[in-house]
């Protein structure tokens, strides 16, 4: 019944926690959740640095601790600049996040025209 709702990643470790009460519960909740308070936050604030983004995607792909996240995002401000300028913009958007992070990837683009 698990296997509909989380990755199968997920499910084998909710499996091998299975006597730990409390972490089978947060791995469960965070499966079953929307989105983290820390994946809302650094969405809210590359909304705002980046207004035309057609595209966001912000995981916390830590386990929902928000040591580490995955960024997706497509913006027409990208227009012209290197993959490696894109993914400064973005860290510099996020350069206070960041310092409590423990790792950030980043993938950026234009979006189609």
């Amino acid at each position: 019944m698990l296997a509909r709702f989380c990755s199968s990643r997920t499910v084998s470790t909710l499996h091998a926690l299975r006597g730990n009460q409390v972490s089978l519960y947060g791995q469960l909740q965070r499966c079953l959740s929307t989105q983290t308070d820390g994946e809302v936050r650094i969405a809210n604030i590359l909304r705002e640095k980046f207004p035309s983004a057609s595209s966001l995607k912000v995981t916390d792909i830590s386990g929902g601790c928000g040591a580490m996240y995955e960024i997706h995002i497509e913006s027409s401000e990208f227009q012209g600049k290197k993959t490696v300028q894109q993914h400064q913009l973005v860290n510099q958007a996020l350069k206070e996040e960041i310092q409590g992070m423990h790792g950030l990837r980043i993938f950026t683009g234009v979006p189609d025209q």
